[in-house]
């Protein structure tokens, strides 16, 4: 058996048993990948994959448990490379960073550059995502660590550790009626045309919880996945916004009137996330520690272990 049979393996599962994709993804043949599972299936004396002809069907029984121990190897054969390239080059190499647009927009920029200024010699990947595209970007280690506020806490092959409590904030033209109110209601909100953000992102699904929780529909007339495209449609008169505080800058107070909504929507907290049993990097753990002061090195190590179970703020 060999490492190759063992990718075959781990990728045809994660390309939902499609081994034509399989090969495409690992840049070699369809029928070298299922030759070399066929041989791994024969030195191990079970079957790994239930079949119809010649298409996978299932993952057998003893093939869960196959597949268990190959996400065992791989990711220590993983972890072998980054041992060897942190220690034979320091302070070089590069960061791979997955999160959403409101994080790499309002949050991130000031770690990293100060991150840059501390590693020159490292460059920095910014993948920008869904939740779901960020929490399986650190999964399959594409990338180092991952930050959102939806999501990450869903997936128990992920570490994930509170960094920040924020709010949503209502956003509207000073002329506009709610402006002069002094407290706004959900009820007041769901009679106005609203502009908010996509159902998966930047923490929607706490607005919506709370709208539903009083019985109110809210008149959503335009969703999207960008703070600054809700302020532009806004300042258009299209209709009130519910956006992100971090998204409220101090040149946009001008502009726009703004109105905290802890009260009506709660707060959400913000995470990162490393792939658990993962080798990690002198300089991801120096970036963390950038992204937030609760996100020491000891924390993020002891989280790593599985010794510290209290993840909350």
């Amino acid at each position: 058996m060999n490492l190759h049979q063992f990718r075959f393996v781990q990728e045809a599962v994660r390309r939902n048993l499609n081994l034509t994709e399989a090969a495409k993804s690992l840049h070699t043949s369809q029928p070298g990948v299922s030759k070399a599972i066929i041989e791994l299936e024969d030195e191990l004396g079970v079957e790994i994959f239930a079949r119809h002809g010649k298409r996978l069907k299932r993952v057998t029984e003893p093939g869960q448990h196959v597949l268990a121990s190959i996400e065992v190897i791989l990711r220590e054969v993983g972890n072998l490379k980054r041992i060897g390239s942190d220690y034979s080059a320091q302070n070089s190499g590069t960061l791979s960073i997955a999160t959403t647009h409101t994080q790499a927009r309002y949050v991130l920029p000031p770690p990293v550059a100060k991150f840059r200024e501390i590693f020159p010699k490292v460059n920095i990947s910014l993948h920008q995502a869904t939740p779901h595209e960020v929490a399986n970007m650190v999964l399959t280690e594409v990338a180092d660590i991952g930050m959102a506020t939806e999501s990450l806490a869903d997936y128990p092959d992920l570490v994930t550790l509170p960094c920040y409590e924020w709010q949503h904030v209502l956003i509207m033209p000073p002329h506009h009626p709610l402006a002069q109110k002094e407290r706004v209601t959900l009820e007041d909100i769901a009679n106005e045309p609203l502009i908010t953000y996509h159902p998966s992102f930047t923490g929607r699904g706490r607005v919506d919880r709370a709208f539903e929780r009083r019985n109110l529909k809210p008149h959503i007339v335009l969703e999207a996945i960008d703070s600054d495209v809700i302020r532009t449609y806004v300042q258009l008169g299209l209709g009130i916004g519910i956006v992100a505080e971090m998204a409220v800058q101090g040149e946009l107070r001008g502009n726009l009137a703004v109105r905290p909504m802890g009260d009506l929507f709660g707060l959400n907290v913000a995470r990162v996330a490393f792939k658990r049993g993962a080798y990690m990097r002198q300089f991801v753990f120096r970036f963390a520690e950038l992204i937030s002061d609760r996100l020491s090195r000891e924390q993020v190590m002891l989280a790593m272990s599985g010794r510290d179970n209290d993840y909350e703020l």
